[in-house]
């Protein structure tokens, strides 16, 4: 069972917090999560690059000139794929990138990037985080004094209008609601902030 410091908003250690090791210390697969951010930002992708083919330019019904006699290869229009203005040839059309990933393996990659984190010493667990009003300079105090520099993910065990609106000028901070997370977000952040209510709900779902 790994054992991490618990903090209050203001930095100052209040106490210790157990994780279940079957969430936050299980065995490194960089294979999985590999496997699960590919599908995650596939699954991101919009999917509507276009080109169109010499059957979809416009123009081109007439013969640019007769078939014999000219000396010139022979032509039937203008829109073939090697004229100016012709069609694309194998262009983009538009596609579906999604990429499934069962919900077992999905599962353990999320396992085993939260257990990267943790043993990287980059999780930092607060008791609470609550604003009484609408602030970003409260919300950059309160990670400065976290020590949550650089690219920083909070996981809320539920979220508030003070603390969504607080965080959005903050550049490369990122909220989430438990367990709503996904492995990307985890393997891309440097600092983990997380409640002690988001940690349970963690514990809860992927335990």
């Amino acid at each position: 069972m790994a054992k991490v410091s618990l903090k209050n908003m203001a930095g100052e250690q209040v106490g210790d917090l157990d994780l279940k090791a079957e969430v936050f210390g299980v065995e490194l697969n960089i294979p999985l999560m590999h496997q699960a951010v590919v599908a995650e930002e596939a699954n991101m992708r919009q999917g509507t690059a276009d080109t169109k083919s010499r059957a979809e330019v416009s123009g081109g019904g007439a013969k640019p000139y007769r078939q014999k006699g000219t000396g010139r290869a022979r032509q039937g229009s203008t829109r073939a794929p090697h004229y100016y203005h012709g069609g694309v040839t194998f262009g983009p059309t538009p596609r579906s990138y999604d990429k499934a990933l069962p919900k077992k393996m999905r599962r353990g990659a999320l396992r085993s990037a939260l257990s990267a984190k943790v043993a990287d010493e980059s999780v930092i667990v607060v008791d609470e985080i609550k604003l009484d009003s609408i602030s970003t300079k409260k919300m950059a105090a309160l990670l400065k004094g976290l020590e949550a520099t650089g690219k920083a993910l909070v996981v809320l065990d539920g979220v508030t209008e003070e603390i969504l609106k607080s965080s959005r000028n903050i550049p490369r901070l990122l909220i989430r609601v438990a367990p709503a997370v996904s492995v990307r977000d985890i393997l891309n952040a440097d600092k983990i902030v997380m409640t002690r209510g988001a940690v349970a709900k963690l514990e809860e779902v992927f335990a």
